[in-house]
């Protein structure tokens, strides 16, 4: 039997105080629910009344008042008053039909005492009647929590939360994950099922702009969602499909039982990625180039045709030092877990296929496109935005690091792909460029495997008189010299760059001059430096400044 929760104009009329009232309106809408009692003799009352109140009145108000009883009774069910009782008497012999008529159009219930009867007894015993009912709802809630978190240790943890969701509330119960099947308790005809759930999933796209719980309508009848969030993320919609206008009530156990849902799904999740973890151990090997064509196809079993003409790219995260560290060792291991749980719910959510390996600092991911390929590096770049948004809200508390290699089909090209992400990385470190590597431009040249001695001669050639200039002097010419380059010569532009007086800047163009000759701003010299410099940032980081940074 689901939990009675609404105290209504019916249960109102039930009480002794009421024996002598009759009903004259609105017989048909006496489930409505009464929230509180209100003793209203004003007919200025718009800031008076929240909506759900009984209102008590003997009409004193209308012998001095402007607005006539009609209009009274019209303000009263606009403003969402569940009832209206009137005394009959001194101010009021009979109702006007007008009112009668008005309330039964609008299923407004207007009921009359015929006797005199004292409004502070009425007032009193309700509101220690609804007073006991909202102890009693608390009383509920507490014991309803300790069996929603006793059921996420049973192995159906969700199924049973489910039903007792709807066997305590008797409501129809949604389901809807971010990914997997959504499910109804009790089952739902195919037809309403899949509509609703289909109506639900577009609706909420842009839900979360509002505060939650999130109310909607389906088929006449209201639908109150829940989201169920863990780690910064919502994982799955919690729903009610009611039987009247949800109360707070309601919106309490859908907020505790989410909660409880999300923990069964956090720990299941958890537990997961242990395992996932112990059995990718080989992504590392295939990433390091240690597995041959036949092994791939072993260890991704019966997805290996599919993944084989599936389009991929290898992505890394590097991870701040300080996490390297952890005092603990359990608490680094936790945070190994959860990091990749993070990045894992995270690819999945944007059509991803990752699988992932973790070493000291770096987690890197392959990560299957398995949807459209136009979109893909526009979801690839949302992945990266929400997993720092994940980390910055997270406890740790640190912005990621990240890259990616090139779109690649060919699964035994994935180590090269990893090389690339690791450029990536290296670049970004130094010059934040962009975070794939088909947009690194000359860097990509500038970083071939196994050129750094010959990158440190060809910038010591071209740069070598400013390099030493600057170390012994402490100067920055060389951070002049590349803002400049990159502002076309504007001396306007690259004086408010470098925070200082065009003067200082006409000193710092001529020293440049005299070190590297006078023709140092021909068209062929001009594109040297520009390279030159680039590489600088590789080879010598600490010697050419962010710009914007003051010298």
């Amino acid at each position: 039997m689901h939990s009675t929760t609404r105290f209504t104009v019916r249960d109102a009329l039930d009480r002794p105080l009421f024996a002598t009232a009759r009903v004259l309106a609105g017989k048909d809408s006496l489930d409505r629910t009464i929230r509180w009692v209100h003793i209203l003799e004003v007919t200025r009352f718009e800031h008076l009344i929240s909506g759900g109140e009984m209102i008590l009145t003997t009409g004193i108000a209308f012998r001095s008042g402007t607005d006539s009883p009609l209009a009274y009774l019209r303000k009263l069910i606009d403003l969402g008053v569940s009832c209206l009782c009137i005394e009959l008497g001194e101010y009021f012999t009979e109702l006007p039909r007008e009112m009668v008529e008005l309330a039964e159009s609008r299923g407004f219930p207007l009921v009359v005492f015929e006797e005199t009867v004292r409004f502070v007894d009425i007032t009193q015993d309700l509101h220690s009647l609804l007073i006991h009912r909202h102890y009693d709802r608390l009383k509920q809630l507490e014991s309803l929590s300790r069996t929603f978190h006793r059921l996420t240790l049973s192995p159906q943890g969700l199924e049973n939360i489910l039903k007792l969701l709807h066997t305590h509330t008797g409501h129809t119960v949604l389901f809807v994950p971010a990914q997997g099947r959504p499910r109804s308790v009790p089952m739902l005809p195919p037809e309403e099922r899949d509509s609703l759930f289909v109506r639900i999933q577009d609706d909420l796209a842009g839900a979360e702009k509002d505060s939650p719980p999130y109310r909607r309508e389906h088929a006449g009848r209201p639908v109150l969602l829940q989201p169920v969030q863990a780690m910064g993320q919502t994982w799955a919609f919690l729903g009610l499909v009611c039987h009247a206008t949800p109360e707070e009530y309601e919106s309490l156990i859908l907020d505790w039982s989410s909660l409880a849902i999300a923990q069964d799904l956090l720990r299941k999740r958890y537990l997961e990625e242990r395992k996932l973890h112990t059995e990718h151990l080989w992504v590392d090997d295939w990433l390091h180039d240690r597995m041959a064509e036949s092994d791939l196809e072993y260890y991704l079993g019966s997805d290996y045709d599919t993944l084989a003409s599936t389009p991929f790219r290898v992505c890394l995260l590097e991870l701040p030092e300080g996490n390297r560290t952890t005092s603990a060792h359990r608490e680094l291991d936790a945070f190994r877990y959860e990091i990749s749980l993070i990045v894992r719910s995270t690819f999945e959510k944007q059509g991803f296929r990752p699988f992932i390996t973790l070493h000291n600092a770096r987690l890197a991911v392959i990560a299957f496109n398995r949807r459209s390929e136009a979109s893909e590096r526009d979801r690839l770049r949302q992945v990266f935005e929400n997993i720092r948004r994940l980390c910055r809200q997270a406890q740790w508390n640190f912005h990621p690091l990240m890259g990616a290699g090139r779109l690649c089909r060919n699964l035994l090209r994935a180590p090269e792909c990893h090389r690339e992400a690791h450029q990536v990385l290296t670049v970004n470190r130094r010059e934040p460029v962009s975070p794939f590597y088909e947009d690194l431009g000359i860097y990509q040249l500038l970083l071939h495997p196994g050129g750094n001695q010959n990158l440190t001669s060809f910038v010591r050639e071209h740069l070598g008189p400013l390099i030493n200039h600057d170390r012994e002097k402490g100067s920055d010419l060389l951070t002049t010299l590349k803002v400049y380059l990159d502002h076309n010569g504007s001396k306007k532009e690259v004086a408010e760059k470098l925070y200082i007086v065009r003067q200082s800047l006409y000193y710092r163009l001529q020293k440049i001059g005299s070190l590297l000759g006078e023709d140092y701003l021909s068209p062929d010299k001009k594109l040297t430096l520009q390279v030159a410099l680039r590489a600088c940032r590789m080879v010598y980081p600490e010697l050419v400044k962010e710009t914007g940074e003051k010298t």
